[in-house]
Parts: C-alpha cells; sequence; structure tokens
C-alpha cells in the first residue's frame, strides 16, 4: 500500500484510483474475433489490464476498476492485483456512464478520498513517475494531467470537490467536459506511456 503523505493541500489523506475497464474494445475484436484486449498478454508476460491496474494500485491508497457485467475472467484479474471491481450494468453508455459510477462509489465511502487518479485499462505503458507527478500537480490545481510533448495524456487527477461532477457524468463523455473548464494543470513528464493505448493488435506487436 502506498504511504500517505501528510504534504498534500486538499481535504483528506485518502488517495484513490479509478481504473475504467468496462470498455468493449471493438476495434481489438474485430480483428481477433472472441479476443478482449484488457486480457491480452504483454511482452513481460504481465496482460494488459493487469499491468494498468499494478501500477495504478501502488501509486494509491485503494482502486476501484469498474468492468462491465459479465466480465469474470477479468473481475478475477483485478481483484488479484488488489482492486475493488464494481460491475455496473450502465457500462454500455460509454466512459462517461462508468466513471460516474466509480465516483459514486467513491462519495459513499466513510472517508472520502482527498484525490483520484482516473486511468485507462487499456494503457499498461505508463510509468509509475507519471503518476506520481499528477499527484504533485495537484499541490497546484483542482485538475492535473501528464503531458508529454505538448499532448495531455493519461491518468488525469481530481481534488475531491470533483467528485460531484464526476458522478453526474453520463453517455460517452468521460471527463472530457470537465477538462476543458479553466484550472487543468499540465505537469510535463519524459514518458510516452501517458500517450499509448491497445486499440488493435498491432499496438501489441509494436510493443514486443
Amino acid at each position: 500500500m502506498a504511504t500517505v503523505s501528510s504534504v498534500y493541500p486538499y481535504p483528506g489523506s485518502l488517495r484513490a484510483g479509478i481504473l475504467l475497464a468496462a470498455g468493449q474494445g471493438s476495434r481489438y475484436a474485430a480483428q481477433r474475433p472472441g479476443a478482449d484486449k484488457l486480457l491480452a498478454s504483454l511482452p513481460q508476460g504481465a496482460c494488459v489490464a493487469a499491468a494498468s491496474a499494478r501500477t495504478l494500485r501502488a501509486a494509491v491508497d485503494m482502486v476501484v476498476a469498474v468492468v462491465r457485467p459479465g466480465s469474470a475472467a477479468l473481475a478475477e484479474l483485478l481483484r488479484a492485483e488488489d482492486c475493488l471491481v464494481l460491475e455496473t450494468a450502465r457500462a454500455g453508455e460509454g466512459m462517461g456512464a462508468s466513471l460516474a459510477a466509480a465516483a459514486q462509489y467513491l462519495r459513499t465511502l466513510p472517508e472520502a478520498p482527498g484525490a483520484v487518479l482516473v486511468a485507462l485499462a487499456d494503457m499498461p505503458w505508463i510509468g509509475r513517475a507519471s503518476l506520481d507527478a499528477v499527484l504533485d500537480g495537484l499541490r497546484q490545481a483542482t485538475m492535473a494531467a501528464p503531458s508529454y510533448q505538448g499532448q495531455r495524456g493519461h491518468p488525469v487527477g481530481f481534488r475531491a470537490e470533483w467528485l460531484p461532477q464526476l458522478a453526474g457524468l453520463g453517455a460517452d463523455e468521460g471527463a472530457r467536459r470537465l477538462l476543458r473548464q479553466p484550472g487543468l494543470h499540465l505537469v510535463e513528464v519524459d514518458d510516452p506511456g501517458v500517450l499509448r493505448d491497445v486499440d488493435t493488435p498491432a499496438d501489441l506487436d509494436e510493443a514486443g
């Protein structure tokens, strides 16, 4: 478990992660019928979702992983990575609905998190240092995200005051509407992994 630091200015000491793992992966499955990209193996041996979950879990105190119904193998894998798995029937509505379900859950905790990192399960190449940099960025702003060579990447960090807005998201908007508001702090990182996701089998082939 990550050590909680008292130097962060946001209320509360709990740092939570939200891992969005409820997507359909339709482009990947179109090329490899029946395959789930999140269960695909990386050259290092771990599967895509496990690698993403492991890095996120190391940076925060708890992770809520959102999956769609019927994802038993994925759910078991994420629990093995010490994630709390949240199955939502709204997953088919899009990323925004999945994010809202996780934020709603976090708001019910006895201790609401002071900061939240929102990560995507199909981005296994993000370095731990980038996650720490985003958390550090929340010292200066209520929202923070990594930037690599001028492009905003993932994960995105939010202070606790954004939880109600995150819980109110819907459809496939994700957090884009919130990120267009003033106050987003971009943290420059030397990590191309903040931009790389698994969209097609070729993305894994290139990683090898």
